[in-house]
């Protein structure tokens, strides 16, 4: 799982607009692009005569989230031009404050305000920034740094010979100062190649999670036969230097930018051979007390998540030293796949005019029952031939409909492919062509065919209404329980196959009930979401349950000495809510216990019974869906488009709400207004139509809004 998620969207947009239409995310657009072209001449009129380039407090004029969005809305905008400027992106100083935000977060495990940041970081930071402007930086540096982490006390001037070597020749975790240009390069690069990735892709991107791939394949892949799929995950391991910088260069062409990517890749880590540490036995281990400045480790729930990820998201890309840019160059390296086979899958297409559906030239997918768009028809002699396809990280899975030689066509076309452009030898059995009455493996998750008999009511000739039975097929995407199994025993929560037996969980021994029922509730329903979209939702989540329930059991008979998990459902009932530490036989009065304080509230599992699981999320995907981030961007940009504006007015005036000469009087009013802020309007007219928020960079939106409501007001 890619725990890097995009800092831009979560930074713009307030928890309650992050699932609304992206309105507020286009005003905050507006607010940051409209003033900063506005005022960019101003800033460097005013600034340049006063900027110390020494000084790093003179450099940050404005936020660095604004800078991002500017980047964005930019790359967004002409998504097909070579980039050739980045490097006046690196520059911008703004960008390292925020990527050294960011980093401390990781590195201390609490947000980090910008008037928190030292001036002694600062002035450092300038120095990394210097240095990586100048090529003096260099990747995976042990003793001389330009900035250090705020944790960081030791004094390398005065180590021993002996630690010295040690750091030289150990493995070592990445230097603090590799991983803010690690940050910085990947601001810069994200929005360029975000704006130019195919819509196949749906791993290590912002908003295109598995359950968006897992609703793509519900609703596009309905229909189709016979399934390849692929395994490229050796790509995730590395590629040649070449090959890597070639497709880098293939839409950004500065050469800072890229000799940085190089180098990071270049430069060797030095890695020691593992050690196998001699297990001590010992009477008594004491709790680990963490230190002030040291985040708190993942909780026991979230870490036995991480160990449900599927096959194909289980391994994320590293490549010498880009940290979290290795993600991003493995899906620029794959994205020439995904334009190989977007051609292929126009080529393939065979439109038949007695098929039901994609019959036509374009080749539409909403051309079915818009209403139940997994629904295919399997009527008519002649199939309409298409293909599609779907990629997530180095795994990617196609989808045939026609005749099985078409997939092995394919599946030639794509062995040669690999060849030429991955240097990957692939063969028939790497790329096995099945059936979809076996059931295909993706995400864990089996995809079979289900054929329904639906009754079709339609109004005839004279208002008669027909009812007809139909046959056709509809896609079943069920969770794998065979998987569900495999997971668990590898968490060690239960053992065998055909009869699976739960095993306590040592590892909450020494936790209390009430905080063992608590983390155990957060897996459940981390899971619930998991298997949000699965046609056997209830079924697999009641085994979850199952399994952990009787874990719990199985830990609290070997904590208390209850012999037996009946006995532990006596005494705590099936939820296991009840407190169960034992005075003299019996349970004590929890209730009493609990209203006098002296006893923890204890939460009782969830789902124990299948009718409290949550039915399947059937709610229909959207053609040509994008993240709520993307949208926004489109629509600012379609909005800022002067042509946009022109139909806008031209729909005013046709309507009648704008007469012509209102509409005159405002383009006069505005070009005045613009010119005083500009400065070249200096006459008491324009000094009159100049608002205070002109003046002041740091006046918010809607302050800006009521300006310009009384100066129309005044105008009128």
């Amino acid at each position: 799982m890619n725990r890097h998620l995009s800092f831009f969207c979560h930074s713009i947009l307030p928890k309650t607009s992050r699932t609304s239409n992206g309105f507020t995310l286009f005003r905050a657009f507006m607010h940051t692009s409209t003033r900063y072209n506005n005022n960019n001449s101003n800033f460097r009129r005013v600034n340049n005569s006063n900027t110390d380039p020494n000084d790093p407090s003179t450099l940050i004029k404005e936020d660095g989230v604004s800078v991002c969005s500017e980047l964005w809305i930019e790359s967004f905008r002409n998504p097909n031009q070579t980039v050739t400027n980045l490097t006046n992106y690196l520059r911008r100083f703004e960008l390292w404050v925020l990527a050294y935000q960011k980093v401390c977060a990781d590195e201390m495990g609490a947000y980090m305000p910008k008037s928190s940041v030292q001036r002694s970081a600062l002035d450092d930071l300038l120095a990394l920034r210097n240095a990586v402007l100048d090529n003096r930086f260099r990747w995976g540096a042990r003793l001389e740094f330009f900035i250090k982490s705020p944790k960081d006390k030791t004094e390398y001037e005065s180590l021993s010979k002996r630690k010295i070597r040690a750091i030289l020749t150990t493995t070592q975790p990445n230097p603090f100062q590799d991983r803010i240009v690690q940050e910085v390069l990947f601001m810069i690069l994200e929005p360029v190649y975000e704006a130019r990735f195919s819509e196949k892709s749906y791993a290590f991107r912002p908003g295109r999670t598995a359950h968006t791939a897992l609703r793509v394949v519900r609703r596009s892949f309905a229909g189709y036969l016979w399934y390849i799929k692929g395994d490229l995950s050796t790509v995730l391991d590395g590629l040649k230097v070449g090959m890597v910088i070639s497709a880098l260069m293939r839409d950004v062409r500065d050469k800072m930018v890229v000799d940085l990517v190089k180098s990071a890749m270049t430069t060797p880590v030095i890695t020691s051979p593992p050690v196998e540490k001699k297990r001590i036995q010992r009477k008594y281990q004491k709790k680990r007390v963490l230190a002030e400045d040291e985040p708190k480790p993942d909780p026991f729930w979230l870490e036995s998540f991480f160990g449900f990820a599927p096959e194909e998201a289980e391994k994320v890309p590293t490549w010498g030293h880009c940290g979290i840019i290795s993600p991003l160059l493995a899906n620029i390296c794959l994205d020439e796949l995904d334009r190989w086979m977007e051609g292929k899958i126009t080529e393939f297409y065979r439109p038949s005019k007695s098929d039901v559906i994609w019959n036509s030239p374009e080749g539409e997918v909403d051309q079915g029952n818009t209403s139940w768009p997994e629904f295919v028809p399997t009527s008519g002699p002649d199939k309409t031939r298409k293909i599609d396809y779907i990629r997530f990280g180095g795994h990617f899975l196609i989808g045939v409909r026609g005749p099985r030689a078409d997939a092995a066509i394919l599946r030639k076309q794509l062995i040669e492919f690999c060849d030429q452009k991955y240097m990957l030898k692939l063969d028939n059995e790497s790329l096995p062509i099945e059936h979809i009455t076996k059931g295909i493996m993706f995400l864990d998750h089996v995809l079979c065919r289900r054929v329904v008999y639906p009754t079709l009511r339609y109004t005839a000739t004279g208002g008669k209404i027909i009812s007809e039975k139909g046959v056709g097929t509809l896609l079943s995407v069920t969770a794998s329980l065979k998987q569900c199994i495999k997971q668990f025993r590898k968490m060690g929560f239960l053992k065998g196959d055909r009869d699976p037996d739960p095993q306590p969980c040592f590892r909450m021994f020494h936790a209390t009930q009430a905080h063992t029922n608590a983390q155990m509730n957060k897996l459940l329903t981390t899971m619930v979401e998991w298997y949000r979209f699965a046609d056997n939702r209830k079924k697999i989540v009641n085994f979850c349950s199952y399994i952990i329930r009787g874990s719990l059991a199985k830990l609290y008979a070997a904590k208390y000495k209850l012999r037996s998990r009946a006995k532990v459902y006596k005494i705590g009932d099936r939820t296991l809510r009840r407190p169960l530490k034992e005075k003299k036989g019996q349970s004590p009065e929890y209730n009493n216990l609990l209203r006098m304080g002296l006893a923890e509230s204890i939460e009782g599992l969830q789902y124990t019974r299948m009718s409290l699981v949550p039915e399947t999320d059937y709610s229909p995907f959207p053609v040509g869906w994008r993240p709520d981030h993307e949208k926004a961007l489109l629509e600012y940009i379609r909005l800022d488009d002067p042509k946009t504006f022109e139909q806008n007015r031209t729909t005013l005036i046709e309507e009648g709400l704008i007469s012509p000469q209102d509409y005159v009087s405002m383009l006069v009013w505005n070009y005045k207004r613009s010119a005083a802020i500009n400065g070249v309007n200096n006459s008491e007219e324009g000094k009159l139509l100049l608002a205070p928020g002109d003046e002041k960079d740091e006046r918010s939106i809607e302050d800006e809004e009521d300006h310009e409501e009384r100066l129309r007001a005044t105008n009128v």
